[in-house]
């Protein structure tokens, strides 16, 4: 039997931990900023318009499915990283750190989005509640480029 340092080095593991740790990491990390910027938003509303308060939590609920998305990468590398000597592959520690960083980056550019529209759009509801449907629609557009992250991930982590 040949020498598999070449094909599985014993750093391989390394690159499949850091793409597991970088899906939730950047990930909870937006998510944590969409909900706390969003927050303060519901906190200045409801001053103003209590009776919106739970009308107006969509924006939190939108950022924290965001973390799962890495949570679920990070759930699938973690379950497929093995030893080197039972093939783990550096090719398979390269996909699994793409696959980690393509969810965690989209999903903390997400919840980036989230937080600003989620902030500006249940401050801008309570003054105008015409807002509300407006503000729905462009969350959806930024929780879908979390989506989009996590679509990528399961490409990258499905090819082997």
């Amino acid at each position: 039997m040949s020498d598999t340092s070449e094909d599985a080095p014993i750093y391989g593991p390394f690159f499949g931990v850091m793409g597991a740790s970088a899906a939730i990491i950047f990930s909870s990390l937006g998510a944590a900023y969409g909900t706390a910027k969003s927050g303060t938003g519901i906190s200045a509303m409801a001053v103003m318009r209590p009776e919106l308060i739970m009308r107006c939590i969509i924006p939190v609920v939108m950022a924290g499915i965001i973390a799962i998305y890495g949570l679920v990468v990070a759930i699938l590398i973690v379950g497929n990283i093995t030893t080197p000597a039972t093939g783990y592959t550096l090719y398979k520690g390269f996909l699994h750190l793409g696959a980690g960083l393509a969810v965690g980056f989209s999903g903390l550019a997400a919840g980036f989005a989230i937080g600003i529209v989620g902030d500006a759009g249940v401050r801008g509801t309570a003054q105008q509640p015409r807002l509300f449907v407006g503000m729905i629609l462009i969350l959806i557009f930024a929780e879908v480029l979390g989506l989009y992250g996590l679509i990528v991930a399961i490409f990258l982590y499905a090819k082997n």
